[in-house]
């Protein structure tokens, strides 16, 4: 593509996102930043006016689910361990090709709106490997032009012997039936991943793959470390849900006698450009351990909350010196995956916890998690998440014209508390402009809305029936949820609810 310069900008320069009012020219090269300069000295075959345009980096969402889109505002006031199987149903919704593809536009489309330029996708692969699935959600991403890594929330374990307490409050025959449900092999799921790498490793393609252990709970020691050998030989980063919520750290303690994160590290596991998504319930122990191995702490914040899972400890995770990156989570329990929301929600929750007002997060703090430490966890170490010459050209223009930032006092404050992405006006990834004037350049969004709405409609009644197939399940893991709550947690697990 032809070289281009945003012309007359204020901006959000360097990885510490220092504001430049004065307006600036940015050139933007080969998909990199090749030059900031004042306002009218730079020059490029394509110019784009920015004045009253705050120029900012994109957003990167550590963590959403496109599997989830179609089932967006479907339930509320679920823990975790009960909402879950609304989404992976007894009876599944079978959905062709085509609407694979329009449900995964749903999300991206929200996130390219919402200042967001990389997303990762952990997908559940389903009853089988689908490769024509899988390849419609890559040519979504594709289309659509955001930064994407698909991962495929890999275990080889079945979803209800993840549980502790089974043998105890599950109906044998119910628990049977989960047992016997169709699901792709360990093998499958890494011979996946070694055909997909060679055409879309993510240092080398704007949508790529990377590595999903969907929770250690859900995975034989054995998978585990083949899939962290994998990650290796391939040069992949990788994700995993780990201590989301309470009964998580009951079960770390009854699957394998300690906390998670810590039997993580034991086996090797913890790495650099590596996730533990969520990563709510820690102690200190654990805290040390993912900063000495350099792997990432994901908060979710409007997730944790949506789902009632707690509070991450962020204050203590910074203190130690672990990279802290952010994500949405799926809409089915979010409603959202708007990552301006998710910085706003960061940044407030926090000050629930500690009564030190100096020690709560900061708008700056939370900036950086959305930014530099998404693009570290990832991998791309300091390539994304920051305007500065080299890196890539991931870049949002919010306008400044709007009541967001009027008064303009604090950007970085107004950015993160106050704009949810009614003032966006320009979006750019890997250099190519992708939103303009409103418009997304790449798809024709009004026809592609109303065919998601269409087609939806033809699949409502199915999930409607998906929904009712999970009661007896609901019935028994809520005695497993209760009986969770009832047993001890180490005591020097940092609190992350408040009592009732």
């Amino acid at each position: 593509m032809s070289a281009i310069v945003l012309r007359g900008c204020s901006a959000l320069l360097g990885p510490d996102h220092r504001f430049r009012p004065e307006p600036l020219d940015v050139l933007v090269e080969a998909g990199r930043i090749a030059a900031i300069a004042p306002a009218g000295s730079l020059q490029a075959p394509i110019v784009i006016d920015l004045s009253k345009h705050l120029l900012a980096p994109g957003l990167v969402n550590g963590h959403q689910h496109s599997h989830e889109h179609f089932q967006r505002g479907r339930t509320e006031n679920l823990p975790l361990e009960l909402w879950m199987h609304l989404v992976r149903t007894r009876i599944p919704v079978p959905l062709t090709p085509r609407q694979v593809y329009l449900r995964t536009l749903i999300g991206g489309i929200e996130s390219l709106r919402t200042g967001c330029t990389t997303l990762v996708d952990d997908m559940a692969l389903g009853g089988a490997v689908d490769d024509e699935r899988i390849d419609a959600v890559l040519q979504a991403y594709d289309d659509l032009g955001v930064r994407a890594l698909l991962g495929f929330a890999m275990m080889d374990k079945p979803i209800v012997d993840n549980f502790p307490f089974v043998a105890e409050l599950f109906p044998q025959g119910l628990a049977d039936e989960l047992r016997n449900a169709p699901r792709p092999a360990g093998a499958e799921q890494i011979a996946l991943m070694r055909r997909l790498a060679p055409t879309r490793h993510p240092q080398e393609r704007r949508v790529g793959i990377l590595a999903s252990i969907s929770a250690p709970q859900r995975a034989t020691r054995e998978f585990l470390l083949q899939v962290r050998a994998l990650a290796d030989d391939l040069a992949l980063p990788v994700i995993s849900h780990v201590h989301e919520t309470r009964l998580q750290v009951v079960t770390g303690q009854l699957f394998f006698g300690k906390p998670m994160v810590e039997y993580l590290a034991e086996v090797g596991f913890l790495k650099p450009a590596t996730s533990l998504i969520h990563a709510v319930w820690l102690n200190p122990r654990e805290i040390a351990a993912l900063a000495e191995s350099g792997a990432t702490a994901q908060h979710n914040p409007w997730s944790n909350l949506m789902l009632g899972s707690g509070v991450q400890p962020v204050r203590e995770l910074l203190d130690a010196g672990v990279n802290v990156s952010l994500g949405s989570d799926g809409s089915c329990s979010t409603v959202t995956t708007n990552m301006l929301q998710v910085m706003g929600s960061a940044a407030a929750v926090a000050k629930l916890r500690g009564d030190e007002p100096g020690r709560w997060l900061s708008a700056r703090e939370t900036l950086h998690a959305g930014t530099v430490g998404g693009s570290r966890a990832l991998g791309y170490g300091d390539s994304l998440g920051s305007v500065q010459v080299g890196a890539r050209a991931d870049l949002v223009a919010y306008r400044t014209d709007s009541v967001t930032f009027t008064p303009l006092t604090d950007p970085v404050r107004q950015l993160v508390y106050a704009e949810r992405g009614a003032g966006i006006g320009f979006v750019m990834v890997d250099g190519e402009p992708v939103l303009r004037q409103g418009r997304l350049t790449r798809i024709d969004e009004a026809a592609i809305l109303s065919e998601i709405e269409t087609e939806y409609r033809t699949l409502a009644d199915r999930y409607i029936e998906a929904e009712a197939s999970v009661a007896p399940v609901l019935e028994a893991v809520e005695r497993i949820w209760r009986r969770g709550l009832a047993t001890p947690i180490p005591g020097d697990t940092f609190p992350a609810r408040l009592p009732a």
